[in-house]
């Protein structure tokens, strides 16, 4: 085609106006990356997005800041983010949550998370433990649930607060099992594990890491994990699921952005972060924690919290569960 031609100075033009976008976008990073952990340092979130941060920053070569910013069921970062700039230099690491909270805090989102959010890659799966105390006649999950029919409504068990990812968890497994233990909210891991430690419930659903020292001491009895398979840091413990086909409900981490983020950089994200879960040491450390790499692609991501939150809604319902006011 002649230079002089119409068309070709058009074509021309879009390309000087397009490679200005472009170019910032394939020179991305070029300034510090934030990454907003929607939960209190020194938990499993917070541990999870600082080792993010030390693989990103190796990979992408910028600083990557990480900034608690907690409170409301993880809904004041997760909102932070989802209103934030969509240039990819503030990102969001948050939790099941994100597909829990609309079913328990209806008329208090803020944000619409599957419209407002981008999902990235999911970081792990986290699998909690069922334990009971020292005095329960049962070695097995077969064993509770036996000891629970003998028993009705005599059994307890506790969990990190009412709406809790662990009291659903309670929920379904009384409604798989056929029986009904009953649900004993306390306000964190370390009341909930000394109530049971100290035999005032019968059982408890909660976090590997925190019952880690209570189990090692031999205070409480794993009988089994709430993943499909075995867990590396509890190997000899086995999952529900081999006493309950198909039973499974972990907490995920989750790496996300604002929606309408550009492509370019979203791929670029997406495959910086496969690449640090996948990293020997990261991997290691979570796994120690009893945390499971699980990398996802974004739409993979999107499906999978899909599909949390009609589980969690179901759970729910069925259960009549309801946030005290």
């Amino acid at each position: 085609m002649n230079a002089s031609h119409p068309a070709a100075w058009l074509i021309a033009g879009l390309f000087v106006l397009a490679a200005p976008a472009a170019y910032a976008q394939a020179q991305y990073p070029t300034q510090p990356i934030k990454i907003v952990c929607a939960f209190p340092a020194g938990g499993g979130t917070d541990l999870t997005s600082r080792l993010l941060g030390e693989q990103l920053q190796k990979i992408l070569g910028q600083q990557v800041v990480i900034e608690n910013r907690t409170g409301a069921s993880g809904m004041i970062g997760t909102g932070f983010v989802a209103k934030g700039p969509k240039d990819g230099y503030t990102l969001l690491v948050n939790s099941g949550e994100v597909a829990l909270n609309p079913h328990l805090y209806k008329d208090k989102m803020a944000y619409d998370w599957d419209r407002e959010l981008q999902p990235i890659t999911r970081l792990v799966k986290v699998p909690n433990v069922m334990a009971v105390n020292m005095e329960i006649p049962a070695t097995s999950v077969a064993e509770l649930i036996a000891h629970a029919k003998a028993n009705p409504e005599k059994l307890s068990y506790s969990s990190s607060g009412i709406g809790n990812p662990q009291q659903l968890t309670g929920e379904m497994f009384n409604k798989m099992a056929g029986i009904k233990i009953q649900h004993v909210p306390y306000k964190g891991a370390a009341p909930q594990l000394a109530a049971l430690a100290g035999n005032h419930v019968s059982m408890t659903i909660v976090s590997i890491g925190a019952a880690r020292p209570f189990i090692e001491g031999k205070k409480i009895r794993p009988i089994g994990v709430t993943s499909t398979t075995r867990v590396a840091v509890l190997p000899d413990v086995p999952a529900i699921a081999e006493t309950l086909a198909g039973f499974e409900l972990v907490n995920f981490f989750g790496f996300q952005a604002p929606a309408g983020i550009p492509e370019p950089i979203l791929k670029m994200l997406n495959t910086a972060a496969v690449q640090a879960l996948n990293a020997p040491d990261m991997a290691a450390k979570l796994r120690a924690s009893g945390f499971e790499p699980s990398p996802t692609t974004p739409e993979e991501f999107r499906q999978f919290i899909r599909g949390e939150s009609a589980k969690f809604a179901k759970i729910i319902v069925d259960a009549g569960i309801k946030l005290e006011n």
